[in-house]
């Protein structure tokens, strides 16, 4: 069950992220946020998770290291492990997106399985979304991503991989979910 404190992230991740849609459209990102949240409860997440879950960009995309801070104190260390674990870069400029991505994959092996579940989370949501919209507006998708078609397939069937052996029945959703950036 989930307590107040899972009332508490939701508001400080909606005010976090307010001006912040999600890209190439309109959607409020905190939809983005609660869809993580849904799927790492679906996978098994405590509320720590959770809560993880709705703040898991709040230090890439809205305040750095000093938000991390914040949601250390506001919801522990826990919580705060599992987001930077999530995060794929601090400093802005962000390095390049390829070099980003294989850093990211790389560190994935030295992740513990709490961290593991909603990065799950929040790249199953992602994947959704994207064969989501490429079945309805088709190939110019591509253009909202700096990797393209074939950079976005390489990084989510790496993804697949480095998730398999920790959580199989849920990686299942994320290759669905991947095999639609190619059908329609």
């Amino acid at each position: 069950m989930m307590t107040a404190r899972f009332d508490t992230a939701l508001a400080y991740a909606s005010e976090a992220h307010r001006n912040q849609v999600r890209k190439g459209s309109n959607i409020p990102y905190v939809s983005h946020l609660l869809g993580v949240a849904s799927i790492a409860l679906e996978f098994g997440a405590d509320e720590d998770q959770a809560i993880a879950a709705l703040l898991h960009d709040a230090v890439e995309d809205q305040g750095g290291l000093e938000r991390l801070e914040d949601i250390r104190l506001r919801f522990g260390n826990r919580v705060a492990g599992i987001v930077m674990d999530c995060t794929d870069a601090v400093i802005i400029p962000k390095p390049a997106w390829r070099t980003r991505k294989e850093q990211y994959l790389a560190s994935l092996a030295h992740k513990d399985r709490d961290s593991l579940l909603v990065s799950l989370a929040d790249k199953t949501h992602n994947a959704e979304a994207i064969a989501a919209d490429r079945a309805e507006i088709g190939e110019v998708i591509w253009d909202r991503f700096t990797g393209g078609k074939d950079g976005s397939i390489w990084y989510y069937q790496e993804l697949a991989k480095a998730f398999i052996a920790p959580f199989p029945r849920q990686v299942a959703r994320l290759d669905r979910a991947v095999a639609g950036f190619n059908e329609g």
